[in-house]
C-alpha cells in the first residue's frame, strides 16, 4: 500500500497515470471522508475509476457506483469432482446452458419459471412498499430476472486446487438497473448546473442526503441490488439444473457465496457513518467470503476478508482491463484467443476478442497486490466458459 496523499491510498502495484489522475479528482471531493481506497485492478472509469472505494459523507455520486448497480458474483462448490467432469459431454452441457440462460444485451426470457416467478413476486412488493413502479425504466423487467447480458459477463464450470467442481457466473441488474443508473446520474448533473456547482469532472456530480432525490436514489437503488443478487440466485439455479441433467444425479452444494461489487452500502469507518461506493471492489470485511475472478482463461479466486480498515474492509473485483474492447480487437485474433483456450470448452467466435485474457491485468499481481486485504481459500480453473456476445 502506499499513500497518493492525505486523502488518496493505493494497492495497485500497475497504475496509468490517467487512472491515478482520475482518481485523485474524485478523493479532492469535500464529502470523501476519510480517503479513497485504490484497489490492484484499478483502471480507468466512467466519472470514477474502477477499482475504487469511496466512502462519503452525506451524499453519494451515483456515476461512482456505476450503470450496472448490483453486478457482481456468485458461486456454488458441488460435491463433484473434475476427474468425472470431464469425461462428460461438455459442449453438451455448454449448449445446455447457453441454451436455458438467455445471453447477450437484449436478450430475456420469454416465460418464467416457477422459482423465477416468486423472485419477481418478491421483487415487485419490494418497489411497490418502496412507492416506484420499476416498468417505467423497464417494461419487461420481470423477464430480465435469470438473463446474462454481455461484455465480462460469464458463466463457467471450474475446478479448485483439490479437483472439486464448481459452478461460477457473473452479472447485475441488467437493463432495469442500468436504466435506474442512468436516471438518477442525470439527475445529479442537472442538480449541479441549475445550481453552479463547479466539479472537477460531471460524472462527478452528487446527491445530498436529506433531499427528495437523494432519498429516491437510495430506495431505487438498494433495490436494483436485490435484483442482481436475485438475479445471479436465478441464473445459479438454471445452472445447476443443467449440471444435473449432465451428471445425472443432484447437485450437493456444500457452500455458496453471492457478492456484489458495484454497489452502495452504509457502513462505519474511522469513526464515522459514511456512504461507501465500491465501484469494482468487494467486502472485505474480517472472515467475510468474497469471490475475485481472473479473465476469461485465467484462474479465480474464492476468498476471505481480512478486514483491513485502511482499505475501508474492501479488496479488488478482478483483473482491471489492460485495452480497452476496441485496442483488444484491434490487437489480438481468434487464432490466439482460441490458443490461450486450450482445454477450455467454450464458443468460438470473434465476438469474444475484447476478453482476451491479455487484455486484462495479470490476476497473479492483483492477487498479489491485495495480500494484506483477502485470505484465497481455493483457487478455481475454467473446465466450461459461456459468455455473451
Amino acid at each position: 500500500m502506499e499513500r497518493l496523499n492525505d486523502r488518496l491510498v493505493n494497492w495497485a502495484s500497475i497504475l496509468e497515470e490517467k487512472t491515478r489522475l482520475q482518481a485523485e479528482q474524485t478523493a479532492s471531493m469535500p464529502f470523501v471522508f476519510p480517503h479513497l481506497a485504490l484497489m490492484p485492478d484499478a483502471h480507468l472509469g466512467k466519472g470514477a475509476t474502477v477499482g475504487s472505494v469511496i466512502p462519503t459523507d452525506r451524499a453519494i455520486i451515483p456515476a461512482a457506483v456505476g450503470v450496472d448497480i448490483g453486478c457482481g458474483m456468485i458461486a456454488t462448490r458441488t460435491q463433484f469432482v473434475g476427474a468425472e467432469f470431464r469425461g462428460l459431454d461438455l459442449r453438451a452441457l455448454r449448449e445446455d446452458i447457453e441454451g436455458s440462460i438467455p445471453l447477450s444485451a437484449g436478450k430475456y426470457n420469454r416465460t418464467l419459471s416457477e422459482t423465477a416467478d416468486k423472485r419477481v413476486q418478491e421483487l415487485g412488493a419490494l418497489a411497490e412498499e418502496a412507492g416506484f413502479d420499476a416498468a417505467r425504466y423497464a417494461g419487461n423487467w420481470t423477464l430480465q430476472l435469470g438473463s446474462l447480458g454481455s461484455g465480462n459477463h460469464f458463466i463457467e464450470v471450474c475446478v479448485d486446487e483439490a479437483d472439486r467442481v464448481w459452478l461460477f457466473l457473473h452479472s447485475g441488474s441488467r437493463g432495469v438497473g442500468n436504466k435506474i443508473a442512468q436516471a438518477h446520474i442525470a439527475k445529479a448533473r442537472a442538480t449541479a448546473e441549475r445550481y453552479w456547482i463547479a466539479l472537477p469532472d460531471p460524472d462527478l456530480a452528487y446527491l445530498v442526503e436529506g433531499t427528495p432525490d437523494f432519498d429516491r436514489y437510495i430506495t431505487e437503488l438498494r433495490w436494483a441490488q436485490h435484483f442482481a443478487l436475485l438475479n445471479r440466485e436465478e441464473m445459479m439455479d438454471r445452472l445447476v439444473a443443467a449440471v444435473e441433467k449432465a451428471a445425472g444425479e443432484p447437485v450437493e452444494e456444500s457452500l455458496r457465496v453471492n457478492c456484489h461489487h458495484n454497489y452502495t452500502t452504509r457502513e462505519r469507518h474511522f469513526g464515522r457513518e459514511v456512504w461507501l461506493s465500491r465501484k469494482g471492489a468487494i467486502d472485505a470485511s474480517l472472515g467475510t467470503w468474497g469471490l475475485i475472478p481472473g479473465s476469461m482463461g485465467a484462474a479465480s479466486y474464492v476468498v476471505q476478508g481480512k478486514g483491513n480498515p485502511v482499505s475501508l474492509h474492501s479488496s479488488p473485483h478482478g483483473a482491471g482491463r489492460n485495452y480497452s474492447r476496441s485496442a483488444a480487437r484491434r490487437r489480438f485474433d481468434l487464432a490466439d484467443l482460441t490458443a490461450r483456450m486450450d482445454g477450455i470448452e467454450w464458443r468460438r467466435t470473434e465476438a469474444f476478442l475484447d476478453e482476451h485474457p491479455d487484455a486484462y491485468k495479470s490476476i497473479d499481481v492483483v492477487m498479489a497486490d491485495a495480500a494484506d486485504l483477502v485470505e484465497v481459500r481455493h483457487t478455481l480453473r475454467q473446465i466450461v466458459n459461456v459468455k455473451g456476445d
